[in-house]
């Protein structure tokens, strides 16, 4: 049975973030995921997720200097003591908001890296998952990494599925697992449904968005439903986090979610 999960930092924009909560739940949501909690105290959102009889199912670690472009640093040579850091960060609000799931972004390489340097970052990576999977396992929680395309994210060091496979293998603990996006995975290679069957045993949490917009999933190249019901008879018993940008009003773009319990129109867009 597919659970869809609203992501609060791109959907219902039109509310001030506190608020998606309850827009999200109205519109028949039941879990929600975004990007980054760490703006609020852990206390205010576990607040609103018991007020709305929300599941929080998964977050960001800080992803370091954000507006300064860094996109994450778990791949980046001399920021571990950092990435430790916000892993412990992240852990305090996992453990706050009971989510089960945490992402690590990877970072990004440096322009025109050579061999040596991507041989470099990659290993740091794997040196920091290593740890940091550990460390969610002794918390119960499981770590998860996401290739994200090049065209949004250009040098991002993670964005091939073959790699993240690899990444999962080296590292080779039961506590990493990978977090497939259709959008990112279309952009970069396509191929969806055997792609999924290839990793399945590897998939801790799925996204979902329409390409090449990044609006919503019904809308572009991607047949969604085909997609949502290959992935349901695969046994597959997460969540899917509907990570894309409305292209007008959330609630308005819903009636694709109708036949997995997301009752469109019967929530507000008014703030």
């Amino acid at each position: 049975m597919i659970r869809l999960a609203a992501n609060l930092s791109m959907m219902f924009t039109e509310h001030d973030f506190l608020d998606r909560f309850s827009a999200a739940a109205k519109a028949g949501f039941r879990g929600v995921e975004y990007l980054f909690p760490y703006d609020f105290p852990a206390s205010e959102l576990r607040a609103r997720l018991d007020d709305q009889g929300l599941t929080q199912v998964l977050f960001n670690l800080p992803p370091g200097d954000w507006e300064a472009g860094e996109r994450g640093l778990a791949g980046l040579p001399g920021r571990e003591q950092a990435f430790r850091d916000g892993l412990e960060r992240a852990l305090e609000y996992a453990q706050a908001l009971d989510c089960p799931r945490v992402h690590a972004m990877a970072g990004l390489l440096p322009d025109n890296a050579d061999p040596a340097t991507r041989d470099a970052y990659l290993k740091t990576y794997i040196d920091n998952l290593s740890y940091a999977a550990e460390r969610c396992g002794q918390d119960g929680r499981t770590l998860l990494i996401e290739p994200i395309n090049g065209r949004d994210m250009p040098g991002y060091l993670l964005q091939h599925q073959v790699l993240a496979r690899e990444v999962i293998r080296r590292v080779g603990s039961p506590h990493l697992r990978l977090q497939f996006d259709l959008y990112h995975c279309q952009i970069m290679q396509g191929d969806l449904m055997r792609t999924l069957e290839q990793q399945f045993a590897q998939v801790g949490h799925v996204q979902i968005a329409g390409v090449p917009e990044r609006h919503e999933p019904d809308q572009g190249e991607l047949n969604i439903g085909a997609l949502l019901e290959h992935l349901d008879a695969q046994g597959y018993d997460g969540w899917v986090g509907c990570e894309y940008r409305p292209r007008a009003g959330t609630v308005a773009g819903l009636g694709w979610a109708r036949p997995y319990g997301i009752i469109a129109g019967h929530a507000e867009e008014t703030p």
